[in-house]
Parts: C-alpha cells; sequence; structure tokens
C-alpha cells in the first residue's frame, strides 16, 4: 500500500503524530482548503504573516511560498520534526514553540501585518482579541475558528451571540464571517462546525478604560445597563441612565441593545 501523499497526512504517518484533542488539534487534511485561505487573506510577497498553532506545517509552507516572512507558533513540541521538514525549505520562516498567549507579540520581527491561521479552539477568540489589542501592526486577519466564536465576533446588537467579544472586536474592526468550513476539511473530524472568519482593522484597539466598561455592561446581562455600569464600576446609576437619555436610548436600555460605536459614545459621556 503506498504511503499518503497528503502533505498532513504523510507527516502524521512518518512522525508518529497522534491529534491532542486537550489543545484543540484538528489538523488540515484537504489541501484545496489552502488557497481558499490565501485568497481570502490577499497575500501578497511583501507581507509578514502570524500563524498560530502550526500543526504539521501545511499552511505554514503554504504561507511560507508566498509572503515575504512567516512566524509560526505552535505550542505543542511533539508537532517540531513535521514543522521543521515543512519549514526547512524556507529561510523566511521563523518557528516559536511556545504557548500563543504567553508569547510576546510585540517582540515579532518583523512586526506581522497579517494574521492568517487554523487557530485551536481553545484560545481562538481570546488570541484574537489580544493580538487586536497589542499588535497594532495587524491590519487583516483570516483565521478559521469554532463557527459559534465566529457569529459570536460578528454578531449584530440585539442578537444573542452579541456580547463583549463582539463589542471588543468590532471597535478596531470590521468583522465578517466568510464561509463555512466543512468538518470534514480536517483531521480528526470536528465535533462542531468552524467558519473561515475576517477582521480588518479600522481603527485602533479600544484602550483599557473603556475594555474594562464594556466588560462591566455585559457583566450582569439580565439587569439594565445603568444598573451593570454601577454594579461593575460604581459610578453613580441615575447618572447612567442620563446619559443614555441625552444619547437616544431608553433610560433602562440593556448593552445588548447598543452597537460598538454607542457604547463608546455612552463611556465618552461618562468620563
Amino acid at each position: 500500500m503506498s504511503a499518503p501523499t497528503q502533505p498532513s497526512l504523510r507527516r502524521l504517518a512518518e512522525f508518529g503524530v497522534r491529534p491532542r484533542r486537550e489543545l484543540g488539534q484538528n489538523f488540515l487534511v484537504d489541501s484545496n482548503i489552502l488557497e481558499v485561505i490565501a485568497r481570502a487573506g490577499d497575500l501578497g510577497p511583501n507581507d509578514v504573516v502570524l500563524e498560530v498553532g502550526g500543526g504539521l506545517g501545511v499552511l505554514s509552507e503554504h504561507l511560507a511560498a508566498r509572503a515575504a516572512h512567516v512566524h509560526v507558533v505552535e505550542v505543542d513540541r511533539q508537532l517540531e520534526p513535521a514543522l521543521r521538514e515543512a519549514l526547512a525549505p524556507f529561510a523566511n520562516a521563523s518557528l516559536y514553540l511556545e504557548d500563543a498567549m504567553a508569547l510576546d507579540l510585540r517582540a515579532l520581527r518583523p512586526p506581522p501585518d497579517k494574521l492568517i491561521a487554523n487557530l485551536p479552539y481553545g484560545i481562538a477568540a481570546g488570541f484574537l482579541l489580544r493580538s487586536i489589542e497589542e499588535l497594532e501592526s495587524l491590519a487583516l486577519w483570516v483565521a478559521m475558528v469554532q463557527r459559534e466564536v465566529g457569529d459570536r465576533l460578528a454578531a449584530a446588537p440585539g442578537s444573542r451571540a452579541y456580547g463583549i467579544p463582539s463589542v471588543l472586536a468590532q471597535l478596531a474592526c470590521d468583522v465578517r464571517v466568510l464561509r463555512g468550513i466543512s468538518r470534514t476539511v480536517f483531521f480528526p473530524v470536528p465535533n462542531v462546525d468552524s467558519a473561515l472568519v475576517s477582521l480588518r482593522r479600522v481603527g485602533a484597539a479600544a484602550p483599557p478604560p473603556l475594555a474594562s466598561f464594556v466588560r462591566g455592561a455585559f457583566a450582569h446581562r439580565r439587569k439594565a445597563l445603568a444598573r451593570s455600569v454601577a454594579l461593575s464600576s460604581g459610578i453613580d446609576r441615575e447618572r447612567v441612565r442620563e446619559a443614555l437619555v441625552a444619547l437616544g436610548h431608553p433610560a433602562d436600555a440593556r448593552a445588548e441593545a447598543l452597537s460598538p460605536g454607542e457604547l463608546r459614545a455612552l463611556w465618552e459621556a461618562l468620563r
């Protein structure tokens, strides 16, 4: 029986890799999706790309062949041999065997202008929000994430999925779910749906006081915004109610009803 030719399947067999569910490892085994991702990322020869969750290196080598530089981050050291094989032909790739949530993003040189990745499910939302805040150089994110995470990031005010991640992402970026991704492009096949999401920067990340205000506003979802803000930040409830009315909202409005821009305006009115 001939050896598999698809890079992920070949490397799984060659290096004896067993996917680790606890790390959210679902490896790409359909190479057709690579060009879909590259097109969505508008990848060009001058781009510096950050890839988190290098896995078996199939996306890594695809990016390295098309970009000026690729920073590949992978926490699982059992994948190092497979990743080094994938990146061996490329002098323009840097490999970091570290936890992406602990990596010093601001120290990356050259600084990345795009993030293109099949993000590990467990850190997808958290890392996207962290990278918006800490990597001012990033202008575009294209990532495969759980469908639920994509829907949450792109959610509109008033929808069930709308919340803190939606607001913090949309304050800085135009967020879109580009398309659903079939479970069959991954091995092992995940038990959740996936999506390809795009975030295009339109402004700076929310400053820490605004981010704290947003978290406080959503901290008590069943309560009126004024009460949530009062409980979380100590701002007088009546002052919040008056500011809401002045901005054209009901005094008892909930945070879920206000757009990211309206929440920013409320925060500025209360400063």
